[in-house]
């Protein structure tokens, strides 16, 4: 049985931009070439820098940006050969969390209205129909029906989350990108909200894409890890793998980044800035800043080893 319900393959976003100033036109290679696979139920972690194009990669799956080349295939089908109206009907299966709870929803909507629209959009269901999802769903989040005929500015950034976790799951969609789903919030609702997504996972089988650059929200609540630089997938792997096991040189210097208590495991310093995504260097991405450069990262690109089953690396240090 076919357990994977996302797969992505070599899929690349470029953007054309204005060099500013002196003018003509420059190429920004925002994802290069992606091959994923997501699974029935999992959540997925997608963990790197600011920049490696984390949340261009979601907002491609969920086609608010179209792709340069590529496939995103999802329950079989491809996302990208699909008319208007087959489109719109596979975007109930698939929703989005977006990183800033207040800009997302609509200061000028009520919140029941806000959590109405897309049932009014994507279903034929009567208002008492709609009504008792929407006071169903409210509850799942843990909102009192009280607050539905309020609106966004009368929410505390927790609450706003709710409602827009709420508004994701409205259409009882099979898979959800969360983008930063915690980050613009204080560290005691930060926890709330976690809690929230993995009782919500477990709860109703729902399969995740979590975008972060938190490495402690990955490790509480993340199946497997997958890091990303300069818009690849360098290394992916169970939590256990990437957090016990990591391979990369880069995924070892993010690790060692963490601070936890009593830690006094060695700090990895990456040297150089990371390299604009409109001048990407030859050969391995991260051959620039590697403390363990190889002649051959200069010129050629690593491909893929398995470590075991599920863990996988892009280096030439793991090659035969």
């Amino acid at each position: 049985m076919n357990d994977c319900i996302l797969e992505l393959k070599n899929l690349y976003v470029d953007y054309k931009t204005d060099k500013g100033f002196f003018g003509g036109k420059q190429t920004i290679h925002a994802v290069n070439g992606v091959n994923l696979k997501i699974r029935k139920g999992e959540i997925l972690a997608i963990a790197g820098e600011s920049g490696c194009g984390k949340s261009t990669l979601a907002k491609t799956i969920i086609r608010l940006e179209n792709p340069t080349k590529g496939e995103i295939i999802f329950n079989n089908q491809d996302l990208l050969k699909m008319n208007s109206k087959e489109l719109k009907k596979s975007r109930k299966n698939i929703q989005m969390i977006f990183q800033n709870p207040y800009a997302s929803l609509d200061p000028k909507m009520k919140i029941y209205d806000t959590l109405k629209e897309p049932l009014k959009i994507n279903t034929d269901l009567s208002d008492e129909e709609i009504k008792k999802i929407i006071e169903d769903t409210a509850c799942k989040v843990g909102l009192d029906k009280e607050c539905l005929n309020l609106y966004p500015h009368e929410f505390s950034g927790g609450q706003r989350q709710r409602i827009a976790i709420a508004r994701a799951l409205v259409l009882n969609p099979q898979f959800i990108l969360a983008d930063e789903p915690v980050s613009a919030l204080d560290v005691s609702i930060q926890a709330q909200i976690i809690n929230l997504l993995k009782e919500l996972k477990e709860n109703y089988n729902l399969t995740f894409m979590l975008i972060t650059h938190d490495l402690s929200v990955i490790k509480y609540l993340a199946d497997r890890v997958a890091i990303m630089y300069l818009g690849e997938i360098i290394e992916i792997g169970t939590v256990d793998d990437i957090f016990y096991n990591p391979k990369h040189p880069y995924t070892k210097a993010l690790l060692s980044a963490v601070p936890e208590i009593n830690n006094h495991k060695e700090k990895i310093l990456l040297k150089g800035e990371l390299p604009s995504p409109s001048a990407l260097p030859k050969g391995c991405k991260f051959h620039t800043r590697c403390p363990q450069i190889l002649d051959k990262c200069k010129e050629n690109l690593p491909s893929i080893t398995n470590i075991n089953q599920n863990h996988c690396v892009k280096c030439f240090l793991y090659e035969n």
